[in-house]
């Protein structure tokens, strides 16, 4: 144990090796964090043109500067690469990557399993390893570990582990790594506590739970809270297209009562890696254990049927006008799955485009972060928002508000619109062109 005694000085003296794991929307703003406050990182990334382009002091990461990485390079404070050969010179080791669904809406393992494999070959004593990886609850206790015993050292005595969920949320200007508080919960006791040291040069607040389970749990509550109550709201939505009512004036009255009541929108259906995901874990984990997880299967299916809901609604309006879809020119605003983002994970949009097609709509879209994207091997470029574009379409369907359209122009310009995103609430010239979802 002398040896993770020794490791809380290291970081306490910031001599600690910072190593992460995954270089994405959460591995890379995590390493430029550590780096910041002195720490020298290096990043394991299996996909050498992301290496390549931070080792040229450029990001790839919205949210991330490419200031911030050469600044760290300059110092000599961080580093790429896809040789998993020198994790064993790591630390501290972050493991930051990917946990999607299978086809089947099974937990896809397969990336943390790769992951903690490469560590297990160079583990030794005295390191810290974190997985900040969403999953379900006992991953880390259940699967993690064992993985790493199997180098014949044991956890809490040799090496330590703890679990410390993700929390970034791409484009928010508010809170970034530093001012969200991190949640950690290790093995032991000593994994807890090392875990906490090391974050806490880095996050403003970090909430230390009783096992690893809990920090699992924990992120999973945030996202099935969430989803819920979308799940809500876009029942909500569906409720007031058939009360005739609208359901942006509903929710935005609603929510002036000062308690009680918490502000959740409507839309196109859900988007990104937590949100559609997330609830699903903890459900699949239930299942497991003989439990129905009731609330999340069935906000599940009202959210994973908005983009149906969507495509009815553009059926409704254009046969108000003697159109049928089948040859109708569509114009989907937007593709990302949140505003001001490139990111297309579990994005609504690629359900509403396949929908659309299959019904024979000619379909084009703009988004000002998404310059192609690709629909079962055909692959499709942004269009300019040009006049022409705007005019000659039979239908603009809004699926992301992103910041930088002119909403304004988009109604004025078009024949119609149908707005899953109220972005148009601002607009009062041609209001009748509208509909909302």
């Amino acid at each position: 144990m002398s040896r993770l005694l020794e490791l809380g000085a290291k970081i306490d003296s910031r001599e600690a090796r910072m190593g992460v794991v995954g270089l994405g929307y959460v591995g890379l703003p995590l390493a430029m964090e550590f780096a910041k406050e002195g720490f020298r990182v290096t990043g394991f990334e299996l996909d050498g043109e992301k290496v390549r382009i931070l080792e040229e002091g450029r990001s790839y990461i919205e949210d991330v500067p490419s200031a911030d990485i050469a600044r760290a390079r300059e110092k000599g404070l961080f580093d790429a690469t896809t040789d998993m050969n020198d994790l064993s010179q790591m630390d501290v080791i972050n493991v930051c990557v990917p946990t999607p669904l299978t086809k089947t809406k099974d937990p896809d393992m397969s990336f943390i399993v790769s992951a903690v494999e490469a560590i297990k070959k160079r583990l030794r004593s005295g390191q810290l390893v974190i997985l900040g990886s969403t999953t379900y609850p006992g991953t880390t206790h259940d699967l993690f570990v064992p993985i790493l015993e199997q180098s014949g050292l044991s956890c809490g005595t040799d090496f330590a582990v703890a679990f410390a969920p993700e929390r970034i949320d791409p484009a928010n200007k508010k809170f970034k790594v530093r001012n969200v508080p991190k949640v950690v919960g290790g093995e032991t006791a000593l994994c807890t506590e090392l875990a906490v040291k090391s974050y806490q040069t880095i996050f403003d607040t970090v909430v230390p739970v009783s096992s690893s389970q809990s920090a699992e749990l924990v992120k999973l509550l945030e996202n099935t809270f969430r989803a819920i109550n979308i799940g809500l709201a876009n029942e909500l939505a569906l409720m007031c297209h058939r009360l005739g009512l609208d359901v942006w004036e509903v929710i935005d009255a609603a929510a002036t009562k000062p308690y009680g009541f918490m502000k959740f929108l409507p839309g196109p259906g859900l988007g990104g890696h937590c949100i559609p995901v997330d609830p699903t874990y903890l459900s699949w984990k239930m299942k497991s254990l003989n439990f129905a997880a009731r609330f999340i299967d069935l906000a599940t299916d009202v959210n994973g049927h908005m983009p149906d809901h969507v495509v009815e609604r553009v059926a409704e309006i254009l046969n108000d006008e003697r159109l049928p879809i089948n040859g109708s020119r569509i114009l989907i605003l937007g593709v990302a799955y949140k505003p001001d983002v490139s990111d297309m994970r579990e994005s609504p949009a690629l359900d509403v485009i396949n929908l659309l097609r299959s019904k024979g709509g000619v379909v084009s879209f703009h988004d000002p972060h998404v310059a192609e994207l690709d629909l079962d091997g055909v692959t499709l470029k942004s269009v300019d928002l040009s006049d022409d574009m705007l005019s000659s379409s039979d239908i603009v369907v809004i699926v992301t508000d992103h910041s930088g359209i002119d909403w304004r122009r988009v109604v004025a310009l078009s024949q119609r619109v149908f707005d899953t995103r109220n972005a148009t609430k601002q607009v009062s010239e041609g209001r009748e062109k509208i509909q909302k979802l």
